[in-house]
């Protein structure tokens, strides 16, 4: 078997049922998160948001509630790493950095290739 235990599989588990239960919009709006470490001695996990998370503006506000509640559901977690995979230069996982989503109708040329919101 691999280097996780079956306890590792579980705590596997937990964290996956976590983000389900607790982030449907994730998915919901594009968006997918997925586990690429756990350290069970230092009790961290290290999390990928990527497809529609990336670049979107709200995607800081759901890191931070990620790191927020998944440390207090789930006690052997002391530590979140979170990020959505864009990186604007030195970011430590915090997700976010500088990256400024772009909108509909804001391109400096006169056409907007992109679809119009609709609102």
């Amino acid at each position: 078997m691999s280097t996780e235990s079956a306890d590792g599989d579980d705590l596997r588990d937990r964290i996956s049922n976590f983000l389900r239960r607790n982030f449907p919009q994730i998915q919901m709006h594009g968006g997918s998160a997925a586990i690429q470490n756990i350290d069970r001695e230092e009790g961290s996990v290290s999390i990928q948001l990527g497809g529609a998370c990336s670049g979107c503006g709200i995607s800081p506000m759901t890191i931070q509630a990620i790191k927020s509640r998944m440390t207090k559901e789930i006690p052997e977690i002391k530590k979140v790493h979170a990020d959505t995979g864009v990186s604007s230069g030195g970011g430590d996982g915090m997700g976010g950095g500088n990256v400024s989503p772009s909108f509909p109708g804001e391109s400096s040329s006169g056409d907007d290739e992109g679809p119009q919101a609709p609102f």
